[in-house]
């Protein structure tokens, strides 16, 4: 399956660093754009094989926030 997702990145002491705009929490760095975009594939990619056991884990609940 293919996802479609935005990165989003910038220079940081010589180094491209990155988050997917749609995922929070998904960030990394690499030393070249391309690089980066390997990264952030691989984190992505990690983040989805933990989820299951994260969910076993966790609960929801709907809460009211005023803005």
């Amino acid at each position: 399956m293919t996802t479609r997702l935005t990165l989003e990145y910038w220079m940081d002491d010589g180094w491209y660093v990155g988050r997917l705009r749609e995922i929070p929490g998904v960030f990394s760095q690499g030393e070249t754009l391309g690089e980066l975009e390997e990264h952030i594939r691989d984190a992505y990619r990690l983040m989805l094989s933990e989820q299951p056991s994260i969910r076993r884990r966790t609960r929801s609940k709907p809460i009211l926030v005023a803005a």
